[in-house]
């Protein structure tokens, strides 16, 4: 039987709500630059994403508590995930390129090699979906100047390619879970981190922007 305690559950909770938290900081800069097509891609998939975190999260508390043992809450998690991340992913990707080559034209679309097509099942639908998620997000942040949302957005990928490869491993242990939870809270909180350096330059890039319209010099 699989070794869940109440604080490991409960813990398990802190990455699901980071990844909530900066998906919705993205959705919120990013709205009016989104069609709405891409709008439903990136807010469906982080929505599955979440749930299917949530959901797995759940199970463990209710093991925790002795309630049973609900097979479906844990099973659901890879497959949801997976495929949340490669719509949120794809979504994001879109929306990036469009505004690559609203800016600067053909060159842009070389931006588009930064979404791998998945070929290898559900694992490669999960790295593909990271990968253009992350990717995106790290075009942003280059644009934008922020070099350490960058670094944590590229940190958080790892650590979640390293939760891809802990989640090949036994989990029957208390310690294994403790291992993955760390990993999985780090990556979502570097995602979290990343997420509001972009949030707080946007303020900083339109009054950047504005001062340029009167006459300006442009910032150093």
């Amino acid at each position: 039987m699989k070794e869940f305690s109440i604080p490991m559950a409960l813990f398990d909770l802190l990455p699901v709500f980071c990844f909530l938290t900066g998906a919705l900081i993205i959705t919120a800069g990013m709205r009016r630059k989104m069609t709405l097509p891409c709008r439903i891609l990136f807010e469906g998939g982080s929505g599955l994403v979440f749930a299917a975190g949530l959901l797995k999260a759940l199970y463990k508390l209710i093991c925790a508590l002795g309630l049973g043992d609900i097979a479906w809450m844990s099973r659901q998690f890879f497959f949801n995930q997976a495929l949340g991340f490669l719509l949120a992913g794809l979504g994001l990707t879109l929306t990036v390129t469009r505004q690559g080559r609203a800016r600067k034209g053909a060159d842009a679309e070389k931006v588009c090699s930064i979404l791998p097509i998945p070929v290898m099942g559900l694992v490669g639908i999960m790295v593909a979906g990271l990968a253009a998620l992350d990717a995106s997000l790290c075009f942003l942040a280059a644009g934008k100047r922020k070099r350490s949302a960058l670094v944590l957005f590229i940190f958080s990928f790892f650590m979640c390619l390293g939760m891809g490869y802990l989640s090949s491993r036994s989990f029957e242990k208390a310690s294994m879970n403790w291992i993955a939870e760390g990993v999985n809270a780090a990556g979502q909180m570097a995602f979290l981190a990343g997420c509001l350096i972009l949030h707080k330059a946007a303020p900083e890039q339109a009054a950047d922007e504005k001062h340029k319209s009167y006459g300006g010099k442009e910032k150093i």
